[in-house]
């Protein structure tokens, strides 16, 4: 077996809330954590702003049209991928988003198959990926 590969990766996602809601997505069966709820974002392309970026991948996501807003935090881990031989330094910027009126959809053939406002109080009980549950806890779920 062959040492994985070091690889860094920089994200954008986006929070976007209604009244007692927040905006996520279900990742699909071409990820390799299906069935597990993120927020809306992906990978920076090259020569791409973070805000361009976040734009971008809330409308593939969505269907929504996002204003992107401050940063509200910056969540950094290191994963390893055996099955690619990857040991992946992911870095997430996390902005505050606002969505022009629309009504949302999926995304077809990508990352996501599912998106949906979810109501903070049942967060805990969605499987989130391990990123967004720590998120969840600092700024989303009330204490």
């Amino acid at each position: 077996m062959r040492s994985p590969e070091d690889q860094q990766r920089v994200a954008a996602y986006g929070v976007a809330r209604s009244r007692n809601e927040v905006l996520l997505v279900r990742a699909s069966s071409a990820t390799g954590v299906p069935g597990t709820w993120w927020l809306p974002g992906g990978g920076v392309e090259f020569g791409e702003s973070p805000a361009e970026c976040l734009a971008r991948e809330f409308m593939e996501e969505t269907g929504l049209v996002a204003r992107v807003g401050n940063v509200l935090d910056v969540v950094s881990d290191v994963a390893v991928w055996d099955r690619e031989a990857v040991r992946l330094h992911s870095v997430r910027l996390i902005y505050e988003v606002v969505v022009e009126p629309g009504s949302e959809r999926p995304e077809t053939d990508g990352s996501t198959d599912a998106v949906r406002w979810v109501r903070y109080r049942d967060l805990e009980a969605l499987p989130l990926i391990p990123w967004l549950r720590d998120l969840a806890v600092t700024h989303l779920i009330p204490r």
